[in-house]
């Protein structure tokens, strides 16, 4: 019996809305960067392709073969639930892993005795502060940290800008099932002001979706499209 037009089309949809839900659950997730701790590589506003399956988990299958499932490496720029409230998802830079011992000494990073070259680093404040008991934590911290071992199973992750990002020294580690996946594409950037994308009902979020309409063209940042993601 043939099906009618209408029942093709249910069909359709339905099975294009079961694999958008499976990509979006198992291979690709989109975010949205709402703060600066991360420039100058990722900036308010940019939009990104996160892969979810890089780090997930594998069993020795032909999957493995046909998806690239890996560890975490220092350097790769990490998508994970924040550790002190799981509901948040944040994004920074892995720097350390399992059994690394991370120290920052008057800004520079060290990982293993080693002083890496971090040429994604920007530092906005001149200022270094001394590591004594007379600074507040929050800056003695910020520039003077460790000698720190990350503990099994974790990471230890830092944003780019440093000297005003929310990270592993201030917080502790990231667990190893806390991570999302990885940050490989910038998709689309928009000039946007800092957590202009945070939900604050259904009047302000028409005002945002009108304002990209009216001003799509000259806000986006055509040369940041497309841009992968170092």
């Amino acid at each position: 019996m043939k099906k009618s037009a209408t029942r093709e089309y249910y069909e359709a949809i339905l099975v294009a809305v079961i694999f958008a839900l499976f990509l979006r659950t198992f291979v690709f997730e989109n975010f949205k960067i709402p703060s600066g701790s991360m420039e100058n590589d990722l900036l308010i506003g940019d939009h990104l392709v996160v892969n979810k399956f890089i780090y997930g988990p594998h069993f020795h299958t032909i999957l493995d073969k046909l998806l690239p499932f890996r560890e975490p490496r220092r350097g790769d720029v990490v998508v994970f639930k924040f550790p002190e409230d799981p509901s948040r998802d944040f994004i920074k830079r892995c720097i350390g892993l399992p059994g690394d011992v991370v120290e920052v000494r008057r800004k520079q990073l060290y990982v293993n005795g080693k002083l890496q070259h971090e040429p994604y680093v920007i530092h906005k404040d001149p200022m270094v502060y001394p590591d004594s008991p007379m600074v507040p934590p929050s800056l003695r911290l910020r520039d003077n940290f460790g000698p720190y071992t990350v503990p099994p199973h974790s990471i230890f992750c830092m944003g780019d800008n440093r000297d005003n990002s929310l990270d592993s020294r201030f917080w502790g580690p990231v667990p190893r099932d806390y991570l999302q996946g990885r940050a490989v594409l910038i998709y689309w950037s928009w000039e946007a002001k800092p957590n202009d994308w945070q939900w604050r009902g259904f009047g302000h979020r028409f005002k945002q979706l009108a304002n990209v309409f009216l001003h799509f063209f000259t806000r986006t940042r055509w040369n940041r499209t497309f841009k992968f993601i170092r």
